[in-house]
Formats: structure tokens, C-alpha cells, sequence
């Protein structure tokens, strides 16, 4: 193993190629760390874990889970990880670990094994299942948290200095991954990686990255006014750490997506969701991208686009052409009933009153929607590479989610889509 590789990259590589390699290596892991003698070391694999490990162990006879997140140049990153206390003690429902590491490059967490199902899981079967009862429950638990959310938000608000808001781990899922975590130059990191010189294909059309930046997208009829090149450009420039200072700090998770969420099932037809894996959580993120993550991850990546492409790519009609320097896209991906009913909670009980929040204390910038919205689009674009043939994406699938990440982070010149509807729901003067 190279000397600047840090063992939970390793693991990750090699169990891509060698699953029972990656178990003994795992569980030599958890023996330097913990002193922990594991057995029946088992690696899950599933659609959510772009960007970690998880899986179940035993030790003297109790079953276990871990989990682990790994990022690019980790190694040379500082700052604190899974600070899962930070969220527990300012009063929102999270799962401690029994063991945790948070030295650079071997950051883990091992929690005793549950039962209960990720909310990411039982939300995919209410895509496609039509239950009134089941889908009312999910609303209603996602109102429940967002209530929790607010009031921990509200009570943890503050002002925060360039220096504490450019210390918090959140922006290694937004600005982090935009450069070199070396050199610290433009661009770099994931984006250089996934697309700069690479080709992009799509159904019947096929570009290079200086062509494919510079075009405009127009999607069922609606023209969007920033190319894929200008926002990333822009993405630069407004989420760079030392500038999110002006929108206030709150306690937050930061990355709560729902394959980080347990859905645990309570009487009477109710449930109740508990975060875990506070990888990037903090007592300064800034308001504005605290709940960001989750809402993408939660509501626009679904249905299937985003984790299940090759899916997507039958269920959903595609086309697109070329039309001089645009991009003609048509489709009939939408968000499926449950999401637009996530959406309509999140926005009205938490987004809404979160920036009234802000805005009653100065603490609101004038552009938050352009904030907002280039945060939404590097969720996407910057969590895996969208480009067919990188990783599981196919021409099809590519188009749904570059056409999305669009939509995410450029208005469109006329009409609205979910997303225009979306900031229009939570603006605190509207």
C-alpha cells in the first residue's frame, strides 16, 4: 500500500475486485484500532454507498455495523470527523456509536447491529407502491424531524467569523471536492477528475468537455439561462468556505441523506427517524447548506436516475439533439408522488421558517437562491461521475442527470419547473 493512502481508501479500492481480501483487511482494522477480534466480516453493497463502506461483523457473540465515509486527499485534510455528540447534545435523534475513529485516512464508526430499515429503503418502495397508509406515515415522520430540525436550527443559530465558517468539514462534500486538495487551484479534484478533457455521451449525441460546458440547455421547452461550465465556474467563486460566513452557523448534520437515516417503526401505524454516520457534522455549518444535502439526495435524485441509472434508463423516455450552441432535451422524468410530498414538507416546515429565521436576524444574503442553487448542483454532478460509462451511468441516465443538475442550479428563461416552485415555496417574502 503506498504510504499516503490511508487504510480505509484501501479497503475501499480492493473491495471493488477482492471482497474477501477487503474482509480480512477490515478486520485487521478493527483489531489495531479497537482491539476488536472480528468474524463474519460481511461488505455491503448497495446503490447508496457512492462514497462509503458499510457492512456487519461479529465480536464475542454481539453483531455489530460500521461504516465508513473516505474523500479524496483525505490524508492531508484536517479537522474533525463524526462528532455524532454535537447533534445529540443539542437535542436531535442520532445513534451514537460504540466505538469510533477519527484519525485522518481510518475514520470509522461501529454501532450494534439494528433491524430497523434505512428511510432511503422504504421511501424507494413508495415509489412504486401505491399505499396511502405507508406513504402518510413516511410524510408524517419527515414532519416529525423537521420539526426537530427547526428548533435545534432556530436554537443553535448564531454569527459566525470567515474563519469558523471555512473550519466546518460540510464543504468537503461542495467547495472541497471543486480543487486540488493539494495545490488548493481551480479545478481540480472531482470535477477535474470526472470531466475536464473527458467525452460525454448521450443518446445519438456525443461531446467533449469544452463543447459540452459551453452549451445551454433547453428542457421540454424551457430554456435555462447558465451552461454545466458556468456553474461550476460559479459554484467556485459563492461557495467558497470563507465566503458562506454571511448566512450564520447552526448545529447540523450536514450530509443526512437517507441511506443515514434509520426508519424505526412504532405503534399504531407511526414512525420515527434517527440519523447516523454525522460524518461532516458541526456546531458552525453554514444555515444555508445545512439542509441542502439531504434535500437533493432525498427528493430530486429519486426516482432511480441517480442510484439506479440502468433502471432509469428503461422506465424513463429520453431524446436530445444539437441546435447550434444548445442542447435539446426532452423527457418524462418527474418525482414520483411521495418525493413531491417530501418536498412540500421539508419546504414549507423547515425551509421556509429557517430563512425568516435569517432574514429576522440580518443574517439572510441577497442571493441565498443563487447559494441554494449552486449548492443543489454540485449534489449531483460532484457525488459520482454522471458520464455514461463512468461507473453505471448510461447515455440515457447521463442526460436525466446533467438535465437535472440544470435544472438544480439555472433558472429557467421562462416557465417554472419543480425546483423554481421549490425556492418560491420556502422565500420568506413571497
Amino acid at each position: 500500500m503506498n504510504e499516503t493512502t490511508s487504510r480505509t481508501a484501501e479497503i475501499r479500492n480492493i473491495a471493488r475486485i477482492d471482497q474477501h481480501r477487503a474482509q480480512r483487511m477490515l478486520a485487521d482494522l478493527l483489531l489495531d484500532l479497537f482491539g476488536m477480534r472480528a468474524s463474519d466480516v460481511q461488505i455491503n453493497y448497495d446503490q447508496y454507498s457512492l462514497n462509503s463502506l458499510n457492512g456487519f461483523f461479529s465480536c464475542d457473540g454481539e453483531a455489530f455495523f460500521f461504516k465508513f465515509h473516505q474523500e479524496e486527499g483525505e490524508e492531508e485534510m484536517t479537522g474533525e470527523y463524526y462528532r455524532a455528540d454535537i447533534l445529540a447534545n443539542a437535542g436531535l435523534p442520532v445513534d451514537q456509536p460504540v466505538y469510533m475513529s477519527v484519525l485522518p485516512g481510518e475514520q470509522i464508526l461501529i454501532y450494534r447491529r439494528r433491524n430497523d430499515p434505512r428511510f432511503s429503503d422504504v421511501l424507494r418502495e413508495l415509489d412504486f407502491t401505491e399505499d396511502p397508509a405507508e406513504r402518510a406515515s413516511a410524510v408524517d415522520a419527515e414532519s416529525n424531524l423537521c420539526a426537530k430540525l427547526l428548533d435545534v436550527y432556530r436554537e443553535t443559530l448564531h454569527p459566525i467569523s470567515v474563519e469558523e465558517a471555512a473550519a466546518e468539514p460540510v464543504h468537503r462534500l461542495f467547495y472541497e471536492r471543486l480543487i486540488d486538495p493539494a495545490t488548493r487551484s481551480f479545478p481540480g479534484g472531482r470535477f477535474a477528475d470526472f470531466y475536464i478533457g473527458k467525452t460525454f455521451r448521450f443518446p445519438e449525441v456525443e461531446l467533449g468537455w469544452d463543447e459540452f460546458a459551453r452549451l445551454k440547455f433547453m428542457i421540454n421547452g424551457r430554456r435555462y439561462r447558465s451552461s454545466i461550465g458556468e456553474l461550476f465556474n460559479a459554484a467556485y467563486v459563492r461557495l467558497g468556505p470563507s465566503r458562506l460566513a454571511d448566512n450564520g452557523g447552526v448545529v447540523a448534520h450536514g450530509d443526512a441523506h437517507n441511506a443515514n437515516v434509520w426508519y424505526t417503526a412504532e405503534a399504531g401505524g407511526k414512525a420515527k427517524l434517527s440519523f447516523f454516520d454525522p460524518a461532516f457534522a458541526g456546531s458552525n455549518v453554514p444555515a444555508l447548506l445545512a439542509e441542502v444535502k439531504a434535500t437533493f439526495h432525498n427528493i430530486f435524485a429519486h426516482p432511480l436516475w441517480l442510484y439506479d441509472p440502468a433502471i432509469a434508463s428503461q422506465m424513463f423516455k429520453t431524446s436530445v439533439r444539437r441546435d447550434a450552441d444548445e442542447l435539446h432535451v426532452e423527457t418524462d422524468w418527474e418525482l414520483t408522488l411521495v418525493r413531491k410530498s417530501l418536498l412540500e414538507v421539508k419546504a414549507i416546515h423547515l425551509w421556509r421558517p429557517l430563512l425568516g429565521e435569517l432574514k429576522e436576524r440580518a443574517l439572510l444574503p441577497d442571493d441565498w437562491r443563487t447559494v441554494i442553487r449552486l449548492a443543489l448542483f454540485l449534489c449531483p454532478t460532484l457525488v459520482m461521475d454522471l458520464r455514461a460509462g463512468a461507473r453505471n451511468h448510461t447515455p440515457a441516465s447521463s442526460l436525466i442527470a446533467f438535465s437535472v443538475a440544470v435544472m438544480a442550479g439555472s433558472p429557467p428563461e421562462n416557465g417554472s419547473d419543480d425546483f423554481t416552485r421549490f425556492l418560491n415555496m420556502i422565500d420568506p417574502e413571497s
